[in-house]
């Protein structure tokens, strides 16, 4: 649900449809607005934000995580926020910065049940550098999404966030062929889209053609992704570097 909450949000930026709801909580002053145009995008992602934050809140009181929850309903303030006031367009930064911050943590949540134990504090640099280059990366595309920043920053991140890949990935393919090999996969197909999203909002239209709109929209969501499965793998790579110091420990004594 997360997932698709990220996808709806791409979905309204492609769509031009940030400004169809221009009140909040409500829509129009109604619960359900009149759907039609771009309030269907807009109304779309309200829908799913609220579904994601009772379920953040189903988690955080069945495992007392509570950090998904905090991230989403601080999303939500923001969001919020941005349509009643009169705020800066960095706004949406920080809208996109919570939006991957609460996936990533959703993932974490859920990934560490199946490696524990993973301690924490044994977690190896490359996949956490990974993890936070491409979390930078999906920040340096929706600043090129909403205007704040040409293509270039975007292109330099991309190549940085893949030497970064390469490096989490490369010396773990062996021990956890799964997660590396996924993680490698997402990363190139993310490239692809990337292209895809570049060529198709170069050709020349007067509005959002669908083509655009689905490639930037998927681009997103497996930038996310990408984000998600370096998480996972960061989390792999612990467990096994505690567990052969316990079996390490083992064979000492």
């Amino acid at each position: 649900m997360a997932l698709l909450l990220i996808v709806a949000g791409a979905l309204v930026t492609s769509n031009d449809a940030g400004g169809a709801i221009p009140d909040w909580p409500l829509a129009w002053g109604r619960l359900v607005p009149p759907l039609e145009g771009g309030i269907v995008y807009a109304y779309g992602h309200r829908v799913l934000a609220a579904t994601v934050a009772l379920l953040a809140f189903a988690l955080g009181w069945k495992t007392r995580f509570w950090l998904p929850f905090v991230l989403v309903l601080a999303q939500a303030l923001v969001g919020g926020m941005a349509v009643k006031m009169v705020m800066p367009m960095a706004t949406v930064l920080v809208h996109a910065c919570l939006a991957q911050l609460a996936f990533g943590s959703l993932v974490y949540a859920t990934a560490r049940r199946f490696y524990e134990p993973a301690v924490e504090r044994t977690v190896p640099m490359p996949q956490i550098a990974a993890a936070v280059a491409l979390f930078a990366q999906t920040i340096l595309g929706a600043a090129v999404r909403h205007k704040l920043t040409d293509l270039a920053p975007h292109l330099g991140g991309a190549l940085i966030a893949l030497i970064f890949v390469l490096w989490a990935v490369v010396p773990t393919m062996l021990n956890h062929m799964r997660e590396a090999g996924a993680l490698l996969a997402i990363a190139a197909f993310q490239i692809f889209l990337g292209m895809g999203a570049y060529l198709s909002r170069s050709l020349p239209a007067s509005q959002p053609m669908p083509m655009m709109v689905w490639f930037t929209a998927a681009h997103v969501a497996v930038g996310s992704m990408a984000f998600g499965a370096a998480i996972v793998l960061a989390l792999a790579v612990a467990r096994r570097q505690h567990s052969e110091r316990n079996l390490g420990g083992m064979a000492v004594a």
